[in-house]
């Protein structure tokens, strides 16, 4: 069971650490200490929503499809990790990865939760993610074991958005460094290429 759990920690992490408007987002509110908690929290429960829509929706809704196509599925799922964690991997040899924050003065709460709510929603790749890369993936897991799963991807969710949010003065001036994002590029780049084959293994295994 404890399996689950940390599988979905370590995924969870590896797709929510990349950089991204949402994130660049965090890190501005908490340089800024301007409505840091709601920020955190909104970025935390939107994840855990989509997460658990995707485990539980896509095993609900699909569940047939899923049951005959697991293998399809799973392959997908493993290609994309691994292409994506290949895509890490390179970036931490090519040194790509910057961060550039804006701390120019924004406005009222309900101006900063619009603002959040698209660029949290409006992104597609929060779907891919969530919904249906975290939802495909937990099919691996059956029961209790899939919303432990779902659970260990929404503890990964909160840590980060919290910690990114309050820790902002103390994860820029090291995230500036390009040699900090090298290796985390390459530490992401490892755990996705690791999952992607255990889902590979679970294709084997089916067999």
């Amino acid at each position: 069971m404890f399996d689950s759990l940390f599988t979905g920690l370590l995924l969870g992490f590896s797709l929510i650490i990349a950089i991204g408007p949402q994130n660049i987002f965090v890190l501005r509110q908490g340089l800024l200490k301007k409505n840091v908690f709601l920020v955190a929290s909104f970025c935390s429960i939107s994840d855990i929503l989509l997460i658990f829509i995707g485990i539980g929706g896509i095993s609900l809704i699909f569940e047939n499809i899923i049951n005959s196509y697991s293998d399809f599925l799973f392959g997908i799922s493993a290609l994309w990790l691994l292409g994506y964690g290949m895509l890490r991997l390179f970036s931490s040899l090519k040194n790509e990865s910057k961060l550039k924050i804006d701390t120019e003065e924004n406005g009222s709460a309900l101006s900063i939760l619009f603002t959040l709510f698209i660029i949290t929603f409006a992104n597609p790749h929060v779907y891919l993610d969530t919904v249906i890369l975290i939802g495909s993936v937990s099919q691996q897991f059956s029961g209790n074991e899939k919303y432990m799963f779902g659970m260990g991807s929404s503890i990964a969710s909160i840590i980060f958005f919290f910690s990114l949010a309050y820790g902002a003065k103390l994860i820029v001036p090291v995230m500036e460094n390009s040699s900090s994002w090298r290796i985390l590029d390459f530490f992401i780049g490892v755990i996705m290429s690791i999952i992607a084959f255990n889902l590979i293994l679970e294709i084997s295994y089916f067999h």
